[in-house]
């Protein structure tokens, strides 16, 4: 599932004349990086959502014949994180499923960050695994808001200053879909969904080896193209 129907405000004026998805990094699209990454680990179908100049994305994606794309329509009205989710439920099937953002990215060293992903991931004991980076590994890491992270990979999400949180989310995860069954229609954001997850030990995550970077708004966007060029 990746989840492109965003405004991408704070891209503006980037974003005015082209939806977020379709801001280039480095000569490439932002959801053509997301989803090479996707590719590269195997996977055969993607859904997207879309809603801000939906038109342009989905004329976009139609050039694509690595793998099969699915358009989640939310024209009508956004959704946020867990009703985008929700919306595209029949779509997604009922095996887990990558989560992809499309403004993370991230550097070609150490292990890739999806494989580290599926090398973690149990389901016997998580529903759903976030990939995490640590303090100072990235661009766009700002504020007290994170995660605190156990030996057996339990996460323990925190908006305190203090202490550090030494984990952030950089918008990439496994989840299964079922943990959204019951949820009202309509909009609605998946952290309450992080925690019940989190209080029943069920919310994971794992740390990546490579230096992520959050393409969020036209300065980042040009600290990105620094690192990748």
């Amino acid at each position: 599932m990746v989840l492109a129907a965003g405004l991408g405000t704070r891209m503006r004026p980037l974003t005015e004349t082209r939806p977020k998805a379709l801001v280039e990094v480095a000569g490439r699209a932002l959801i053509d990086r997301v989803l090479d990454r996707l590719v590269a680990a195997g996977v055969t179908k993607a859904v997207v959502n879309v809603h801000h100049l939906a038109d342009q994305v989905e004329a976009h994606l139609a050039t694509r014949s690595d793998l099969e794309v699915l358009i989640s329509d939310e024209r009508g009205s956004l959704l946020d994180s867990g009703g985008g989710i929700q919306h595209a439920r029949e779509k997604l099937g009922d095996d887990p499923i990558f989560i992809a953002n499309i403004d993370s990215l991230w550097t070609n060293e150490g292990q890739p960050p999806l494989e580290t992903l599926k090398a973690a991931w149990n389901p016997e004991r998580m529903d759903i695994l976030l990939l995490l980076v640590r303090r100072g590994r990235g661009l766009g890491f700002e504020g007290p808001n994170g995660f605190f992270m156990d030996d057996l990979g339990r996460l323990t999400h925190s908006t305190d200053p203090e202490p550090p949180t030494p984990f952030a989310n950089v918008g990439f995860g496994i989840m299964k879909p079922q943990v959204l069954d019951g949820s009202p229609a309509g909009a609605f954001s998946i952290l309450p969904v992080w925690k019940r997850l989190q209080a029943e030990g069920r919310l994971c995550g794992v740390a990546m080896e490579a230096f992520w970077m959050h393409v969020g708004d036209p300065g980042a966007r040009a600290a990105a193209e620094a690192r990748l060029t």
